[in-house]
């Protein structure tokens, strides 16, 4: 692990973006994986849904890792109060709410909004999925994600914020997609593919 570290923080220095675009891509491709061989939408649900993954992909490393690497640290430069040390616990409380109040509710209906476009569907369609989703999965979120930001705030290095949301978000995923699978009740069931965004 230690070696892979190395090999990461060597080529985050080297090219930011590109290495965030890769992995961040990479462990969304991992979760949505995960969640289509060990947790199927249905009994019937047995092909593997190759272009599913590819969009998962896609939204991993053209959209979030972006999206995500800016907020981590824009929490970590702003998101501060004035005369007190960046890392002073009341700095650490004020970035875990401003990321769980703001950031988490926010990137939720992106995502399913992207996603849904990404499948070619329409504008009502993503309306559905983030009206269907959004409350429980926020509800879920803040039972899961705060105690790791502080975590992830306090102790890993802002340049590897994003990456070890990701690692997370794999398993995070997973519980996305056979939560979904359970709960929604419609004639078409949505698959899930990835969840808040952390930070």
């Amino acid at each position: 692990m230690s070696s892979f570290l190395k090999f990461y923080t060597q080529s985050l220095k080297k090219y930011p973006k590109t290495t965030n675009a890769v992995m961040t891509g990479s462990l969304f491709g991992i979760g949505d994986a995960v969640a289509q061989i060990w947790f199927p939408n249905s009994k019937k649900d047995t092909k593997y849904d190759v272009a599913r993954t590819v969009r998962a992909v896609t939204y991993g490393s053209l959209i979030f890792s972006f999206i995500g690497d800016k907020w981590f640290k824009t929490l970590n430069g702003k998101v501060k109060f004035k005369g007190r040390p960046n890392n002073h616990w009341s700095n650490l409380i004020l970035r875990v709410g401003t990321d769980q109040l703001f950031f988490a509710p926010s990137v939720i209906p992106f995502y399913f909004g992207t996603i849904t476009l990404m499948e070619g569907k329409s504008l009502e369609d993503a309306k559905v999925k983030i009206q269907q989703n959004w409350w429980n999965i926020l509800l879920t979120n803040w039972a899961v994600w705060p105690l790791f930001q502080v975590f992830n705030f306090s102790i890993v290095p802002v340049q590897h914020r994003l990456l070890a949301v990701n690692f997370v978000a794999i398993f995070w995923n997973t519980f996305l997609s056979s939560r979904n699978a359970k709960t929604i009740e419609t004639d078409e069931k949505y698959p899930v593919s990835y969840p808040p965004v952390p930070e």
